[in-house]
């Protein structure tokens, strides 16, 4: 079972209409962490650019979700949408979160999804100093290659099946609705928050004005 939960956190595929909350995060790693996502030094500006393209069917972004902010992603792009034989996909997770089995549970996802595109193979590719991403490429049985400076690892994907489309269903089905329960319960818990402090911040408010 493909889990939804993890760290305190949820798992689920984030909506075009997020993309400021993948800008948002990106903009949150800090200075390793970007550099590790981008394989170099990127800025402020072009982290905006880039979110800004992260729409459309050539596109797959499973969140890590932790109280209603974006933690982590997966970002999966079809690099010929037209004989959708390859995708590459890249990972940033915010600091406090990294070496917690989050990166496993979103790659796992992203797999899946791939697999049941019709996907082939699945490439990734870090900076040769970053070994945590090597070790989940190799966790996932990927096949390493040296470029440049850099790592690229492949995970060649079987042909999708009944199951592996069930599968992909029910796990975006839980987190749909986990999802939709931890917005009601934030929801609620603000409403509670406000309650209990509207008569103190009524007290606060100013006297009116003396009668002329």
């Amino acid at each position: 079972m493909h889990q939804v939960f993890i760290e305190g956190g949820l798992i689920r595929k984030l909506w075009d209409v997020e993309a400021h909350a993948y800008r948002d995060h990106l903009l949150r790693l800090d200075h390793e962490s970007r550099r590790n996502r981008f394989c170099g030094t990127i800025a402020d500006d072009t982290i905006r650019s880039y979110a800004a393209t992260a729409r459309g069917p050539d596109v797959v972004l499973h969140g890590f979700f932790v109280d209603g902010v974006l933690r982590g992603v997966a970002d999966m792009r079809i690099v010929r949408p037209l004989d959708l034989q390859e995708a590459e996909a890249a990972f940033s997770i915010e600091q406090p979160w990294q070496s917690h089995g989050v990166g496993s549970a979103l790659l796992e996802r992203t797999l899946l999804s791939a697999r049941n595109c019709g996907i082939k193979h699945v490439q990734v590719s870090c900076l040769m100093e970053n070994r945590r991403m090597q070790h989940l490429a190799r966790k996932f049985e990927a096949g390493i290659a040296f470029d440049f400076g850099s790592v690229i690892g492949t995970m060649e994907n079987p042909r999708p099946t009944s199951l592996s489309l069930m599968r992909e269903m029910v796990a975006d089905g839980h987190s749909f609705v986990a999802a939709y329960i931890d917005f009601q319960s934030r929801l609620l818990k603000s409403s509670r928050m406000l309650s209990f402090a509207a008569p103190y911040l009524g007290s606060l408010h100013p006297p009116h004005a003396y009668a002329q």
